[in-house]
């Protein structure tokens, strides 16, 4: 092989690799386990999620949530001493969950419809903060169970469902 070939591969293998690069810090693809999305979601759909810091209300977000649950409610099927049964996410200490944002920075604080909020000093989200429900709220466990999802523990938004494997 030539030195101009070689060269010529070594700079494509780095476009390639800075190119996977980009794409992993800008995209996730997070699978759904669980009821707590239904009928919107079902266990198995796959979904590409956009890490982002924007977000509205009403659109289905990724968020990570600590290991074991700094709560008081568990998730349902969850009982008191077999927390080291929530599944956990790719990183250890924390799990993701895929829910609804129904209230972002800015807006009223849900207080009735969320038992962990009603005692809140804040009247409004705050900001870098947002408020989750699952579309299933007898199988979730989201915000009413832990509150508000602090801007460090947001990854993303959904951007479109993916085809099964």
């Amino acid at each position: 092989m030539k030195a101009g070939n070689l060269l010529l591969s070594a700079s494509g293998l780095l476009t390639l690799g800075m190119s996977l690069w980009w794409i992993r810090r800008q995209y996730l693809v997070a699978t759904v386990r669980g009821p707590s999305m239904e009928p919107t979601l079902h266990t198995g759909d796959r979904l590409l999620v956009r890490r982002t810091r924007r977000v509205r209300a009403g659109q289905i977000v990724v968020v990570r949530i600590p290991n074991p649950p700094p709560l008081d409610g568990l998730p349902p099927g969850i009982e008191p001493g077999d927390e080291d049964k929530v599944p956990e996410g790719s990183d250890p200490g924390w799990h993701l969950l895929v829910k609804r944002a129904v209230a972002v920075a800015g807006e009223p604080v849900p207080r009735q419809a969320f038992p962990a909020l009603r005692d809140v000093t804040e009247t409004v989200v705050p900001p870098r903060a947002l408020v989750v429900l699952g579309d299933n709220p007898d199988s979730s466990w989201d915000s009413r169970d832990f509150g508000f999802v602090r801007g460090e523990q947001f990854i993303g938004v959904m951007m479109r469902s993916l085809p099964s494997r």
